[in-house]
């Protein structure tokens, strides 16, 4: 038996759900078996519909996989492995590159995949910790985690999953951990045009061969009125397409036009975003199952995380889960999108993913 072969024998017998894969250069990552769930599961309603994140191409997948670890990068390559610095000062298009020269089937952690994982923690009563606060989270007291950076004084980065429990996304050791601080996550499969919302269709996103270069044309915006997928017409202005427009002091998902008259960079507590009443029950389930909309109307139950956007700029990419200083507003419920694709800084990291991709 090779020493690979050992180490996934180890790893099973402390984390059942835990896999080490392998990417085409016979590299290995650790990586979380997320195993298909529907809407009912998750607890978005009764609907026995498949989560989008499991439908790639069209078809339906068993599963996908999450790396643990906030991802390094080596040869070019993206890997999850424990009690490593992250990878930071990387832009979107590199780090979509890092996960997709793996192989078919490796991609930048999607929207969609990040959203489920949410979703779960906060049916299960897990919404994990992390470090938000210089070395510990702002609901903590001491330092726990290993640090791999300084912000002057403080901690500032802390080595992948070296951190308690506490900060894994189902509080046991088989848990996705860091979605919570150290380093803003990009991910794949969402952006903002000039305030419209361009998804990917359900997780393809998860198939490099669907190209996520600001001209492809598989962006597609999401008709408000009915929850369907349509071509956006390149200026945000798509007609009936699902909008976010700034309300003085929340934003609010819409289909007409933004009537802000300051457009550009705000943010409020990720359950205050509320959605105008014309949107379809379909609209409204599709943006829960993306996390962008509170399902929950239960005060204070998404303990503070915060919601960013611009709406002022002609493409704007999604950071998640805030950063080693963002305290409570950082979260598995935290989204960034302000950025623009090629940004890149020491509070930027990513995670890559992998899924087994249907046969055509």
């Amino acid at each position: 038996m090779s020493n690979f072969d050992l180490s996934a024998l180890a790893l099973k017998a402390v984390c059942p759900n835990n896999e080490i894969l392998y990417d085409d250069k016979g590299m290995p990552s650790i990586m979380v078996k997320i195993p298909k769930m529907t809407y009912a599961q998750l607890g978005l309603g009764s609907s026995t519909a498949t989560h989008p994140a499991f439908i790639v191409n069209g078809s339906e997948v068993d599963a996908i996989y999450i790396s643990k670890y906030q991802n390094i990068v080596q040869n070019g390559r993206a890997y999850s492995l424990p009690g490593q610095d992250p990878k930071v000062n990387i832009n979107f298009d590199s780090a979509l590159a890092a996960c997709t020269a793996k192989g078919a089937g490796w991609h930048l952690m999607s929207r969609a995949e990040w959203a489920l994982i949410a979703q779960w923690c906060f049916n299960n009563n897990s919404m994990p910790k992390g470090n938000n606060n210089y070395g510990k989270d702002s609901t903590e007291s001491s330092y726990v985690a290993i640090p791999t950076s300084k912000d002057g004084a403080n901690t500032g980065r802390v080595a992948t999953g070296t951190g308690p429990l506490a900060w894994s996304h189902d509080g046991t050791p088989s848990g996705i951990w860091d979605l919570n601080g150290n380093v803003y996550e990009w991910v794949g499969g969402i952006r903002y045009v000039n305030g419209e919302l361009q998804v990917l269709v359900n997780n393809n996103a998860a198939d490099l061969n669907n190209p996520q270069t600001a001209a492809s044309t598989l962006w597609k915006a999401i008709d408000g009125t009915d929850g369907s997928f349509i071509t956006p017409n390149g200026s945000g202005t798509t007609t009936n397409s699902i909008k976010c427009d700034w309300t003085g002091s929340v934003w609010k998902w819409i289909t007409g036009s933004i009537t802000d008259a300051n457009k550009g960079s705000h943010g409020c507590a990720f359950e205050s975003v509320t959605y105008d009443e014309g949107l379809s029950a379909a609209a409204v389930l599709l943006l829960q199952a993306l996390g962008l909309l509170k399902y929950s109307s239960t005060a204070g139950a998404y303990l503070g995380d915060y919601f960013y956007l611009d709406n002022s700029q002609a493409e704007r990419s999604v950071l998640c889960g805030g950063y080693w200083y963002f305290g409570a507003y950082a979260g598995v419920f935290c989204s960034y999108g302000v950025n623009g694709r090629g940004s890149s800084d020491t509070l930027i990291g990513f995670r890559s993913a992998f899924v087994a991709l249907p046969s055509a």
